[in-house]
């Protein structure tokens, strides 16, 4: 990995922007962010502007479109996309079923999952089969995480009537990073659309969805962004737009003429957008993404990630009692482990345990093991802290 220029020094001064770290060990960027104090500054100084000048009217309205628009372009600059390719949302989920629902479907059609998805898309998909008679499956990726080709599994499981294919780009339950351009070579030759559940991606990773070539990209603003929630966005790749019809309807969606009546879809992301949002939001959002860019690139961060879970990783192997899921460092900042039967303790028990120590995890059902999340962010005595909290556990197991 690439050295970065940042010293100890710097990040310790970095993180004092984000005062949700001031107080506890913080491992669920995954779950989500801690908010910089110009993002929470940002939602209350923009709604105090909005009801000074407004609450409705022409400046108001001015100020709304500049701030969808700064909003646009800086997400568009962190996954490297024109920003009319950026549909504006309130989380991943939404992005999600903005490109599920809008494809026509026909009965027999099948939808392709793998079997790390997330409980939400996978009951979307399922309603989908339900209405329109359309065929759900999985493929086995979960055993991909330490050997085998997610490719060609994907492949093997791909039939004539596949018509989407529904993977995350980072699985949130193993951290596992899938091959997502090699996955799209896949999709685009067999004529199959692909979407990427991006909840673990953004802000994660270095990303150049022009390069990538998924069909669709749902992500969130909450998580490793560490803007509000009720922030996210959904990219459609402009090759495919005209495929994806717009499901949620209103007057952001549409173009209208001179008396105020529709008459045609947006020409771009703004087509799958409804209405009045908490604009306040966009602009919290853009102070975080602003906050990151102060500290590295996205290649920076990635690779200060990449130490950190690393570090983790080393760390928790040499623990008693203690599983990693992966058999080699994570590719990304999710590291999920598991307790040995030896200490007859569940999961649950030491996510308890460790936040009564101020150390923030959480637990995944589905494999049954602990996550902890790592960020350009995180300091490599929080880390230290993380493993001792985890080893006081166990050694009260043992008692």
């Amino acid at each position: 990995m690439t050295s970065i220029s940042a010293s100890p020094t710097k990040l310790l001064h970095h993180r004092q922007l984000f005062p949700g770290l001031a107080n506890k060990v913080y491992f669920n960027y995954g779950g989500q962010g801690p908010m910089p104090q110009t993002a929470l500054d940002a939602i209350s100084d923009a709604q105090a502007y909005i009801q000074q000048i407004g609450p409705f009217g022409t400046e108001v309205n001015s100020w709304i479109i500049q701030e969808t628009k700064a909003v646009r372009n800086a997400i568009g600059s962190e996954l490297s996309v024109p920003p009319e390719t950026i549909t504006l949302t309130e989380d991943v989920t939404v992005g999600c079923n903005i490109a599920m629902w809008g494809l026509e479907w026909q009965a027999g059609d099948h939808i392709l999952l793998s079997d790390c998805e997330h409980p939400g898309i996978i009951a979307t998909a399922q309603e989908i089969g339900r209405r329109f008679g359309v065929e759900l499956t999985t493929c086995p990726l979960m055993a991909t995480l330490n050997e085998g080709d997610p490719v060609e599994v994907i492949a093997q499981h791909l039939r004539p009537k596949t018509r989407l294919v529904i993977l995350s780009h980072v699985l949130w339950n193993t951290g596992q990073v899938l091959p997502i351009d090699k996955i799209a070579e896949l999709c685009i030759s067999k004529s199959v659309k692909l979407l990427i559940d991006a909840a673990q991606s953004v802000g994660l990773l270095p990303l150049n969805l022009t390069e990538l070539k998924a069909d669709f990209y749902a992500f969130t603003g909450h998580k490793w962004l560490c803007g509000p929630g009720g922030t996210g966005g959904l990219y459609v790749r402009p090759e495919v737009r005209e495929s994806l019809k717009p499901t949620f309807i209103g007057w952001r969606s549409v173009t209208l003429d001179s008396k105020g009546k529709p008459v045609d879809w947006q020409s771009d992301g703004k087509r799958y957008e409804v209405a009045t949002s908490n604009y306040p939001l966009y602009t919290a959002l853009r102070e975080a993404i602003a906050t990151h860019q102060q500290w590295g690139t996205p290649e920076e961060r990635y690779q200060q990630i990449c130490r950190n879970t690393e570090y983790l990783w080393r760390q928790l192997q040499v623990l008693p009692d203690i599983k990693c899921l992966r058999t080699s460092p994570p590719e990304s900042g999710l590291v999920s482990f598991q307790l040995t039967n030896q200490t007859g303790s569940t999961s649950r028990q030491l996510v308890m345990f460790l936040e009564s120590q101020k150390l923030l995890t959480r637990t995944i059902a589905d494999p049954d093991c602990v996550r902890a999340c790592v960020h350009y962010l995180t300091l490599e005595s929080e880390i230290d802290e993380l493993v001792e909290g985890i080893q006081r556990f166990v050694d009260t197991r043992h008692e």
